[in-house]
């Protein structure tokens, strides 16, 4: 391509940090803009302090600076309409529409989606009344789940062992305000049994990238135990979603996905995050995501080894050809630090020191998430704070490198799990 472009990224956490890293040095790039941006966001490209949430304020930049192409991070710029505005004064954003951008904003919308697509979900009822929901739930035989429709920064999701269990968290969100106005309206699901894996699509109409299949850790703590959080660690690929399984999900799960958006008049350019449950009889839909998940995406885009700026930009132009995206050989692996006392409460501000880069190995990377940069130091702004990356031909190898990378930062006020990847080594 003979034109340069002109970038803005949107979006502060350690998923726009890895899309910096990833489009930095691509030869069609000439100039990067993160808006907001964080501690190492400023230190790898220009950032402008510009929420992420302001769409009418990105919109009014990107037009005045005259930006070619605009890549939302996060999910909630594009569930406000960001990808409509842009669109409408002529800029390509890589991003879905507002209608698009359902699928994650909306659980019942997204649940409905499936049901009349026959795309294999869990059963799963919408209720805005705690009496309607209740009532449900005493007649059920399975376990459910239950979820918050709205956005909750992934934290609306809460899995009862009783019915008792079960009947409080509904009471909590739709009576008690657990979650705001995205519990006013949940969802009951039935539990399904089975392993989780994570499958990215750069989507592009009927056009579509798959990406290696990741696999997260959302408990806190070693063995996965404690709380849920937004990802303690995550790899790249992971063997539990092998040729079969994915094969199945092409079949039965995103070629009917992307021909039922296409129906009802969605023209998704952007990533659809899949979030798949392994079934005994097949993969499932756990939730549809609209953009890249952290931490998978900071483990994905070492994996891309042709541009992938080309590929973001073709896609928001309605032009991706998934034949010249090329996926590379090996593993990713990130270990996320966090600030001690997550996901409850915790201390910010605290210091952090990092090696020098020269002093950083090959095939690794410091993805700043919750950090902010002040008098010359980098300062803890977050529960997630850092991600520690590393590639290698082996899984070993590559987690290898992401704990050497603990062992350089100083950060006493940060703790990180020890056992990333842990089921996919016990298989062997």
């Amino acid at each position: 391509m003979d034109k340069k472009l002109k970038v803005l990224l949107i979006g502060s956490g350690g998923r726009e940090h890895a899309i910096v890293k990833a489009i930095k040095n691509s030869p069609i790039l000439s100039e990067l803009v993160c808006a907001p941006g964080n501690g190492g966001i400023a230190r790898d490209c220009k950032t402008v302090d510009i929420s992420a949430e302001n769409i009418d304020k990105i919109v009014k930049y990107a037009v005045s600076e005259k930006f070619d192409l605009v890549i939302s991070g996060p999910e909630v710029p594009l569930s406000l309409g960001l990808g409509d505005k842009l669109r409408e004064v002529g800029i390509p954003v890589y991003g879905p529409s507002k209608n698009g951008a359902l699928l994650e904003a909306s659980k019942a919308f997204s649940k409905d989606f499936m049901k009349r697509n026959a795309i294999p979900t869990a059963e799963g009822v919408s209720f805005t009344s705690f009496q309607e929901a209740s009532k449900y739930i005493e007649s059920v035989q399975h376990r459910v789940v239950i979820k918050a429709s709205g956005l909750a920064a992934g934290k609306g999701v809460v899995l009862p062992e009783t019915k008792e269990e079960a009947l409080e968290a509904a009471r909590e969100m739709l009576e008690g305000g657990m979650f705001g106005e995205s519990g006013r309206e949940i969802v009951v699901e039935e539990r399904m049994e089975g392993e989780e894996a994570s499958i990215m699509l750069v989507v592009c109409g009927r056009k579509y990238v798959m990406l290696p299949a990741s696999q997260d850790h959302k408990r806190v703590g070693d063995g996965d135990t404690g709380p849920n959080t937004g990802g303690m660690g995550a790899y790249a690929p992971a063997a539990v979603a092998n040729a079969s399984v994915l094969a199945d999900v092409r079949s039965n799960i995103v070629e009917p996905t992307l021909a039922a958006l296409e129906k009802e008049g969605i023209d998704y350019r952007g990533t659809l995050y899949v979030g798949i449950m392994i079934t005994k009889s097949g993969a499932k839909v756990v939730e549809f995501n609209v953009r890249f998940g952290d931490p998978e995406c900071q483990v994905l885009m070492p994996l891309i080894s042709s541009d992938a700026l080309e590929m973001l930009y073709d896609t928001a132009c309605g032009r991706l050809n998934p034949d010249s995206v090329k996926i590379g050989g090996g593993f990713a692996t990130i270990v996320v630090v966090c600030a001690k006392g997550y996901p409850g409460s915790y201390p910010k501000g605290c210091e952090i020191v990092l090696p020098n880069s020269d002093s950083i190995p090959k095939d690794s990377w410091i993805i700043h998430a919750g950090t902010k940069a002040q008098n010359g130091k980098i300062l803890s702004a977050g529960g997630r704070v850092l991600g520690l990356v590393g590639k290698d031909l082996t899984l070993r190898g590559a987690l290898k490198k992401s704990y050497g990378l603990a062992e350089m930062i100083d950060f006493p006020d940060g703790f990180y799990r020890k056992d990333i990847a842990h089921r996919e080594l016990e298989r062997g």
